[in-house]
Formats: structure tokens, sequence, C-alpha cells
């Protein structure tokens, strides 16, 4: 459960609703094993306090990951040091940008990337790398350190329903297989949604995690934390029951 959006609401009154805290109780108490977060260096949505405030919480939530996603040229290390999260997944996304919308390009970032990753593994941390479905990149990626890639999934969502949805799962599904060829394993993330969520995992072998925001915070606007995270933990369970497979 990615709760950026949820601090975005919060943000936009003074009266610390709703509360970033609250929402993962109850998607936790849901069964979502696992709370991202994204600050960006402006606060536009998730704050400093909110990372501190979720770090805190989360020690009563043992098994239950926490990530930290960023830019580590930004201000994701600092939380890094501090904090020392589960996962931290690594992002090149610039201080303005609207959203992450592309990977790291490899091996043009591995010398920058490289001390950062030794750093944090240094401290314990799994390092992802936030990555375009781009099977020559993976074992790179595993060179520098990468414990993990988090396959960036606009290019699916976007396909998904229309005839190239087909084509474009291959890709990722080739990706995926370059990505544990080469030692790493796979998270995925960016629009994923409870209708596309399912056959994304039926086709992309070996999915460690998902992380999800928007599409899920949407949801919950409608149906409430606990029923999206159910609807969201049924579509997962779908991709796995081969009674269910067309």
């Amino acid at each position: 459960m990615n709760l950026n959006k949820v601090a975005l609401v919060r943000n936009t009154r003074h009266l610390g609703i709703p509360s970033v805290t609250r929402a993962a109780t109850l998607c936790l108490e849901a069964g979502a094993q696992g709370i991202t977060v994204h600050p960006r260096p402006d606060a536009r949505h998730i704050r400093a306090d909110d990372v501190r405030d979720l770090h805190r919480m989360l020690k009563f939530w043992p098994g239950v990951e926490f990530n930290i996603e960023g830019n580590p040229f930004h201000n994701l290390m600092d939380f890094v040091r501090e904090l020392r999260p589960h996962q931290c997944t690594l992002v090149p996304d610039s201080e303005g940008q609207l959203t992450s919308d592309h990977g790291w390009s490899l091996p043009a970032d591995s010398e920058r990337l490289r001390p950062v990753i030794d750093e944090a593994k240094s401290l314990g941390v799994r390092i992802s790398l936030f990555m375009d479905p781009l099977p020559q990149a993976m074992a790179q990626a595993k060179a520098i350190g990468a414990d993990r890639v988090e396959l960036y999934t606009e290019s699916y969502a976007s396909a998904w329903g229309t005839p190239r949805q087909a084509e474009v799962l291959r890709s990722f599904a080739q990706a995926a297989k370059a990505a544990q060829a080469a030692g790493l394993e796979v998270n995925a993330g960016h629009d994923l949604s409870r209708e596309n969520l399912t056959d994304f995992l039926r086709a992309v072998p070996g999915v460690r995690e998902v992380s999800i925001g928007h599409a899920l915070v949407s949801d919950a606007l409608e149906l409430g934390y606990a029923a999206a995270i159910k609807a969201y933990l049924a579509a997962i369970a779908r991709a796995f029951d081969n009674s269910a497979k067309p």
C-alpha cells in the first residue's frame, strides 16, 4: 500500500485528516503486507514526520515490510541512514516531477548509483532499482549491487485491454526472467489496479511484491480501505488460481 495520495488529501487542509498512520493501520488490519511511501523534497504529500511516525508504528507489526522510495541524490538517503527500512527503492525522478515516469538508465547511471547502493546495503537495507522492462539492463543492475528491480508498469497499464496488451506483457515477462537469471528478485508498480493486476501477475513470473497507491486510494474512496485491500488480495489470488484461468 503506497500512502502518498492519503497524505496529498490531508495536506490540502490543516486538520490532520485523513491520517496517514490510521490509513496504514486499517490497510494492515485488512491484510496488506507492506507499506510504501515516497517522500519528495517538496513534501507535497508524504512529509518527514509521516515517515518517522510510520516507522514507529510498524514496530508493532512484525513481518510487515516498510519500503521507502525516492531519488538517492535528493532526500532519500537521510531516511535510510536514520530509519534503516526493510527496503529502499531508488527512483530517478526530478524534484518537480509530477510522478515517477521512467527507470534508471544502465550502465549510464551505474557509477553514481554504486556508492549509495553500497552504503544502504551496509546498513542492512534491501535495494530495489526502479527500472523500465529492458532485459538487457538487468545484469547491470545486479552488477552494481541491487537486490531487486521494480518494473515500471505504466506502459502495461496503458496497453491493458487493447490489442497491444499481450505484446507488452511479453516484454515484462522477458524482463522479469532476465532479472531472475541475473540473480535479482522482481517487484512491480505504477498504475496497477484491481482491474489489470491479475493479468499482469499471470503473465509475469516470480513477482515478489507490487506497490499500489493511486488506484488503491481511489478505490478506497468508494469501498473503504478494508474492502479495497481485500479486493486487491483477491485479484492477486486469482492470478495464482489455476482453476480460474481462461
